[in-house]
């Protein structure tokens, strides 16, 4: 490719293949022949993973560009390139050993590398940058910490990616500048206490018979469900401190996981509740599975002065 950019060389184990990644608009990019190589799948196969990123996970708009290159007759073509978030996604379904090694890579060297100044512009890199270093920190203890892999650790990975675009409204908070989006919900319905107690003892019942909770589970500890349940709702001056369904379901999470009100479950009930609190409210939950039980992780290992920045991530995720 023709440009003066920083490339980003990535060179498997065995030494076989150096590919060199293209910086530019602030992501890198490969074309489907270096991926080809990058990854020791035929185009045909490297295609297919492509299609099936666009329809299940990505829009295509915004992680495709051509850019102009100049080939072997002299002549200069436009070629369709692919940005990080495609590359990574194929990486994680190309079942191949440089396939690892390249999920490895990009987990470390690559990302470290863009935190570094490509990946921003060098204008708007102050706090902001300072809370994304708080994240990629968070993420790699708690990959080190509950020894994450395969789908958990890629979930993880995504939801920080998700949160990393969010840096022109991080940037906006700072400087008091931030308007709630238009898709934010404002008026919600309290989760009961007595409700959210009648759902966590069928919860148990349904954990003990399968054998995945003991009598201990679910146990309340001084009514401090409760007490967090009523602090959703309450107000300051005539308002809702907590102004939203996302921002109450996201301090509802949190603060089961980090308060412990239970004397076991904390992290399995703090995400039925978190759940169960958005389907009463008939909001659409667009976390799955195994993204759940990442984030709860994250939540588990999070500082308590963290707790602005992680709220901040789940709403940004329930509002994408």
């Amino acid at each position: 490719m023709q440009n003066n950019n920083p490339l980003v060389l990535f060179s498997s184990t065995d030494g076989n293949i150096t590919v060199d990644v293209k910086i530019e608009q602030d992501t890198v990019w490969l074309n489907l022949n270096q991926l080809e190589v990058l990854f020791g799948r035929d185009k045909s196969v490297i295609s297919r993973h492509i299609k099936n990123i666009f329809e299940d996970e990505l829009d295509r708009d915004s992680v495709v560009a051509n850019f102009a290159t100049t080939a072997s007759d002299g002549k200069i073509y436009q070629v369709e390139c692919f940005n990080l978030d495609v590359i990574i996604s194929v990486g994680y379904r190309v079942k191949s050993k440089r396939g690892i090694e390249f999920r490895r890579w990009a987990n470390s060297v690559l990302k470290d590398y863009l935190l570094k100044g490509y990946a921003f512009n060098s204008n708007i890199i102050d706090a902001t940058n300072k809370e994304y270093q708080n994240l990629i920190t968070l993420l790699g203890n708690t990959l080190i910490n509950n020894q994450l892999i395969d789908d958990q650790g890629q979930h993880i990975i995504e939801l920080i990616s998700q949160y990393a675009t969010t840096w022109s409204t991080l940037l906006q908070y700072d400087e008091d500048r931030l308007t709630l989006p238009n898709n934010i919900h404002k008026n919600s319905i309290s989760l009961e206490y007595e409700h959210a107690l009648s759902a966590i003892t069928q919860l148990k019942a349904k954990l003990v018979t399968i054998g995945e909770a003991t009598t201990l589970f679910g146990n309340e500890r001084n009514e401090n469900l409760q007490s967090i349940l009523a602090n959703l709702d309450q107000t300051m001056f005539g308002e809702e401190l907590y102004k939203s369904i996302e921002e109450k379901a996201a301090n509802l999470f949190y603060m089961v996981i980090k308060d412990h009100p239970f004397s076991d479950g904390n992290k399995r009930i703090g995400s039925f509740l978190f759940i169960l609190y958005l389907q009463l409210n008939k909001l659409l939950v667009k976390i799955d599975n195994v993204g759940l039980t990442s984030l709860a992780l994250l939540v588990a290992e999070s500082n308590p002065q963290q707790k602005d920045l992680i709220v901040r991530l789940i709403i940004n995720l329930l509002v994408r």
